[in-house]
């Protein structure tokens, strides 16, 4: 799995000009799944995710993680995380996982994360969303689980 998780003061979603998703203060993920994933590694990205510090404490340091601000999650899926472009000018997207798949693993990650962070919303699979934020920071990281899980 890939994340790209930007802290925001707000963030939404929308889909056919309806807002379906909403956040104040907290994260945006735009999540990608390959077929090489499964559920441990759904839970724990969620779990590394939910438990960042990266808020500020009283003395200016990324040292508060979502509970310690209440903060709230937007997940958003975005396969072309996985668009691969080193051959040519257009995208290969088949390092992304199947849609079967990815979609279970995306609904999952939300389950794990619902576990830990009181408001959890996100976009609609598979679907051309528009997706509007206010980068706090701005503060965005890319994590990847296969740096961060791989066992030597």
């Amino acid at each position: 799995m890939r994340a790209v998780l930007q802290r925001v003061t707000r963030a939404s979603v929308t889909v056919d000009g309806k807002t379906i998703g909403s956040i104040g203060k907290g994260f945006l993920i735009f999540l990608g799944i390959s077929d090489a994933d499964d559920e441990t590694v759904a839970d724990k990205l969620a779990d590394k995710i939910c438990r960042l510090r990266i808020f500020e404490d009283e003395n200016g340091k990324t040292n508060r993680s979502l509970s310690d601000v209440a903060g709230e999650l937007l997940v958003v899926s975005q396969f072309t995380l996985y668009a691969d472009c080193r051959k040519g000018n257009r995208p290969s997207f088949t390092g992304a996982g199947g849609p079967e798949k990815a979609s279970h693993l995306y609904e999952v990650f939300m389950e794990r994360c619902r576990g830990q962070v009181k408001k959890v919303e996100h976009g609609e699979f598979g679907a051309d969303m528009k997706v509007e934020l206010l980068n706090d920071g701005p503060f965005t990281l890319m994590l990847d689980s296969r740096e961060l899980f791989a066992t030597v």
